[in-house]
């Protein structure tokens, strides 16, 4: 790995073991690791039931999807297992589990997110997970 894709997985790593470890109550570090102009996307592109998944072009709108997500899901776990880096990309692999608040159902899921970095700032995020799987979670 070069240094800068090191550095980068480094800087993940370190997000998203916070994020893991204190079960999503660390939004304000993620803030701190993107870009003013960040592009953020997850796969449940805001369907019914995950209106808040709708994509995100800027922080402010990132940190509604946190505070919105939040409303809706208690984190259970989230841990990344592998990283791979190439130039100013980098493949985070991993498993997560979350609680619907409103119904009570628990979602575990495989997790992908493949990010661009900007001069050490997250600049684009695309979150891939079992959509199926939480769309159920949010039905009676």
């Amino acid at each position: 790995m070069t240094a800068e894709e090191e550095a980068n997985v480094a800087t993940l790593t370190k997000g998203f073991t916070e994020w893991g470890e204190t079960r999503g109550a660390s939004v304000d570090n993620w803030m701190a690791l993107m870009a003013d102009d960040v592009q953020w996307q997850t796969l449940g592109a805001a369907a019914a039931g995950h209106e808040f998944t709708q994509g995100c072009r800027s922080k402010p709108d990132v940190k509604r999807y946190f505070d919105e997500l939040g409303t809706s899901w208690e984190m259970l776990s989230y841990q990344m297992n592998e990283f791979i880096a190439q130039g100013d990309r980098v493949v985070a692999m991993g498993e997560t589990s979350w609680k619907h608040r409103g119904t009570g159902k628990v979602v575990h899921t495989p997790l992908v997110n493949v990010l661009r970095m900007r001069n050490g700032k997250i600049a684009d995020f695309m979150e891939f997970y079992d959509t199926a799987a939480a769309m159920a979670g949010t039905l009676p």
